[in-house]
């Protein structure tokens, strides 16, 4: 059996697959997270994610995509795996021995680079912190409010800088003003064709 020793970790827990916000780190304490990467046969991932979080007190992200589908005119978000069979492991403390990971039912290796340093690097690391911050979900759906500044970026009007007006958050709809013909016209657009503009 492995063993780790009895320590809390900062950044809360995670079971794979359903990523929580609690605790987590924050910019100035990224520094001090050590990142790690497995890849685990994909069929028995999520278990191996809650050995290693339970073995090895740290926190566990299987990444996550989430995308907006139409139906019959109706949005459907769907969540599907963003690197299968990946596991990305956050601990406050350097993890002795990572390579006895493989020790665990379904992880096949634990990632290294040419230098055989186990602890992610580089772009690398800076990948896995970003999951991190985003609660390991990738392409989560902004929230928007009437009065927010957005520009379009679809259709004929591509580049157009407007306010939201109303915003139906039921069927991901906004009501926007649009110029044309010397006039404001109001239309409503679905969220995936408009960007927000940072103040």
């Amino acid at each position: 059996m492995l063993d780790c020793g009895n320590r809390e970790h900062r950044y809360g827990s995670m079971r794979a697959g359903n990523p929580q916000r609690n605790g987590e780190a924050m910019p100035e304490e990224a520094e001090r997270v050590y990142t790690y990467c497995v890849y685990c046969q994909t069929q028995k991932c999520s278990h191996a994610a809650i050995q290693i979080q339970q073995i090895f007190h740290c926190r566990v992200i299987q990444p996550k995509r989430e995308q907006l589908k139409w139906v019959k005119g109706k949005p459907i978000r769907e969540t599907h795996d963003l690197l299968p069979g990946y596991l990305f492991l956050y601990a406050d403390q350097e993890i002795e021995q990572p390579q006895t990971l493989r020790e665990i039912m379904g992880v096949v290796r634990c990632l290294s680079d040419q230098e055989h340093r186990y602890i992610l690097q580089g772009n690398d690391r800076t990948f896995a912190l970003m999951l991190l911050e985003n609660g390991g979900m990738i392409g989560k759906m902004k929230v928007y409010r009437e009065g927010d500044k957005i520009r379009l970026c679809d259709g004929i009007y591509t580049g157009v800088e407007t306010e939201i007006v109303k915003v139906n958050r039921r069927n991901l709809r906004m009501l926007v003003r649009i110029p044309f013909a010397g006039m404001q016209v109001e239309t409503w657009v679905e969220y995936e064709m408009v960007k927000p503009i940072e103040e």
